[in-house]
């Protein structure tokens, strides 16, 4: 250091976020800290907005297995040209037409399978697995969210709709999440970024509630619009602009404006003030840095005890168990903001939970079934409660 001044917490994480450099395919864990997603985080003075409180927040993971194979998935976007081609020319399905890598197209790939979708989808995944690179690689994200109101209501949102049609028409009839769209139990989608793994699996939840409203940022290209519609999309299509979006008291959601792999712009997450608890961050894939996503709360949000109590979801340090090094910096800097209660998985990638155990952090370990891979994680079918 070039003088003797403490080190606060934020300065600390900040230099831990913009400290980091990209590689090649480690690139992919390391983009979301590094320039090319961020500059450098400002001072600012905290706005501490209040959005209201709940008394818990419920989390199943319906599938968090994206992909099942990281060989493939590296291999195919590097043969069709590496992390900047558009994620619609990938060949993969549900936007395949069969003519090889980098050669994908997004009305073709339809022509294809329109006229099945939603009603038909196993015929329309057959088809498309016949046209695509690397078939049964695909799964998907998705997770059901309960807030539970301090008056006791229970109101339910899913948060992201996987990739597969297969895989995730078979997860959400695991976990019962077919019987709820149909019955009109879950009050909204919410898409947490364009990417394939988190959204391409649509029309599994437009075959079960196609009014259902749907939040997306208003980053999304004309391919992933188009798709909404394609998928017979009926209902509410909220395009999200402003940085924080109250849903329901102790609820809000949050945009973040940063550059993604293949062609990607923009991610929203989600946190809740549980009461007398305090800050509880949901994320799908994290593309912000998880530095970042901590640091935005802190600056924009009023929560109980101006304490972090919890976080969920894909944190985005390492989704192909590429340890590097420097990823050691941001695992000790969500210790700094000390939170009781983390439950992660999907692109956290395993290695890095398995770094937060032996750091002592209080991680909610799952049971590795239904494809997941490893315990140290809250993998497929796993539960986590935060305030109950």
């Amino acid at each position: 250091m070039s003088n003797d001044k403490k080190v606060s917490r934020r300065d600390f994480m900040k230099g831990a976020a913009t400290g980091l450099c990209v590689g090649a395919f480690a690139g992919m864990g390391l983009y979301s800290y590094s320039p090319w997603a961020y500059s450098r985080l400002p001072k600012v003075q905290r706005k501490l907005e209040d959005f209201g409180a709940c008394r818990s927040v419920r989390v199943t993971n319906i599938s968090e297995t994206s992909w099942f194979n990281n060989a493939h998935l590296i291999g195919d976007i590097h043969e069709a040209g590496g992390l900047l081609v558009n994620q619609y020319t990938l060949n993969w399905a549900p936007f395949a037409n069969g003519k090889g890598s980098a050669k994908g197209s997004y009305d073709e790939a339809m022509a294809t399978i329109k006229d099945l979708i939603p009603h038909d989808l196993e015929k329309a995944w057959e088809i498309q697995k016949g046209l695509s690179l690397h078939p049964e690689n695909p799964g998907g994200y998705s997770c059901l969210i309960e807030v539970e109101a301090l008056d006791g209501t229970i109101t339910k949102y899913l948060l992201d709709t996987g990739w597969s049609y297969e895989w995730m028409d078979a997860s959400f009839k695991r976990e019962g999440i077919d019987e709820m769209l149909k019955a009109h139990e879950i009050e909204a989608l919410f898409i947490s970024h364009e990417h394939w793994d988190h959204f391409w699996g649509l029309p599994v939840t437009t075959k079960y509630d196609p009014r259902i409203p749907l939040y997306v940022h208003d980053g999304f290209y004309k391919e992933g619009l188009q798709y909404i519609k394609d998928c017979k999309h009926t209902g509410d299509l909220k395009v999200i602009k402003d940085p924080v979006t109250r849903i329901e008291s102790g609820m809000a959601l949050l945009k973040f404006d940063v550059p993604i792999i293949n062609r990607v712009f923009g991610e929203t997450s989600l946190a809740f003030n549980v009461q007398g608890k305090g800050l509880v961050l949901i994320s799908g894939c994290c593309h912000q840095g998880i530095l970042q996503f901590a640091d935005f709360a802190y600056t924009n949000l009023k929560y109980d005890n101006d304490r972090f109590y919890g976080i969920y979801g894909g944190l985005h340090i390492s989704p192909f168990e590429d340890w590097d090094p420097k990823y050691d910096d941001l695992v000790i800097s969500l210790g700094k903001w000390g939170f009781e209660r983390i439950g992660c998985n999907h692109c956290t990638g395993h290695l890095t939970a398995k770094k937060f155990i032996e750091a002592g952090y209080p991680v909610v370990r799952g049971t590795a079934r239904f494809r997941s891979a490893s315990k140290d994680y809250l993998g497929n079918g796993d539960k986590i409660a935060f305030g109950c």
